[in-house]
């Protein structure tokens, strides 16, 4: 059996998509070290790159001791789910404000409601500060969210350190609080890295060697930052890593990346894992496309919008009653 990881259509797009990257990755700043930079230095430069975009409509809260930018469902409506969104930023840099703009179209698009938790960062608050934040906003939506919300239905994702805190979530609704996962419709997980032990593709063994905004440098200095002092085995313990974890009875995913990124080979892992356990998995890869493959605008990223409203819609499953 021939394993194919995009179809003709796709195929046919790519290189209007390496057009659209070589035009537009300039937008971005490598993460490479500058020659002298200090730790503390080199934090504030990841973290100026990841300006905030706020958006009037978002209702700042706190819940469970978090600050949460949220995103509530038209008046007249019900909303289906709440999506308890989780941003990027290598858990060290970004906040909640960067995805406010598409955590509004989502809200317009499929009447969920969205929160965000401003979760806290590394190197001031290494693991396990930023699953615990990420943790805590998900229990308290397990128990509150039906009578503060109008529905108990969740789905959780983000991107890159948000699809991996998504992930880990997930794990933990599932292993800590009985029952709760039944209440998750589905799990979004975009260009996540799990596992912090470094892939082949984080250290730079890419099948593509097409440009990134990430790289093994960057990477390596995230997490260093996150988990101090913890060998690569060490980062691989299952409460860490996601993809070392048991990935039985987790919900429908849809996992996406592209094959440019340098974190192309977590996805994979996690995927094929997730699989193997039996688990309904959806995968997109994007060929020729780099991290933050969203950013650039072509078919391929056009497509991929298309599937994630259409994976939303599948999970969220119409009146839920």
């Amino acid at each position: 059996m021939l394993l194919r990881l995009w179809s003709d259509e796709v195929e046919a797009m790519r290189a209007e998509a390496r057009a659209a990257v070589e035009a537009g990755i300039g937008m971005f700043s490598p993460t490479d070290a500058a020659p002298g930079l200090s730790r503390d230095e080199r934090v504030r430069q990841q973290r100026a790159t990841m300006p905030a975009f706020p958006a009037p409509e978002a209702i700042e809260r706190h819940i469970a001791g978090v600050r949460c930018r949220t995103f509530l469902a038209a008046d007249d409506r019900r909303p289906r789910a709440v999506y308890l969104q989780l941003h990027g930023g290598g858990m060290v840099a970004g906040s909640p404000e960067v995805m406010d703009f598409p955590n509004r179209e989502l809200t317009r698009e499929h009447d969920v409601v969205v929160v965000s938790p401003d979760y806290r960062k590394a190197p001031e608050h290494p693991y396990p500060a930023g699953p615990d934040d990420a943790y805590a906003v998900a229990e308290w939506l397990v128990k509150h969210a039906e009578a503060e919300y109008g529905t108990d239905r969740l789905v959780i994702g983000g991107e890159s350190a948000g699809g991996y805190l998504a992930a880990l979530v997930a794990l933990r609704l599932r292993d800590r609080l009985g029952g709760a996962l039944d209440r998750v419709l589905g799990l979004n997980l975009v260009f996540g890295v799990y596992d912090w032990g470094r892939t082949p593709s984080q250290r730079g063994m890419r099948p593509h060697q097409g440009p990134d905004i990430l790289s093994p440098d960057g990477i390596e200095f995230v997490t260093d930052c996150y988990l101090p002092g913890r060998t690569d085995e060490e980062r691989r313990a299952p409460e860490i890593s996601p993809a070392y974890a048991d990935l039985h009875g987790l919900p429908p995913m849809l996992l996406s990346v592209g094959t440019c990124d340098h974190l192309l080979d977590d996805t994979l892992l996690f995927a094929a894992r997730a699989a193997a356990a039996g688990g309904d998995v959806e995968l997109f890869v994007a060929p020729d496309m780099p991290h933050a493959f969203f950013a650039f605008g072509c078919a391929i990223t056009t497509l991929w919008a298309e599937r994630l409203n259409a994976w939303f819609e599948r999970v969220l499953g119409g009146d839920e009653g």
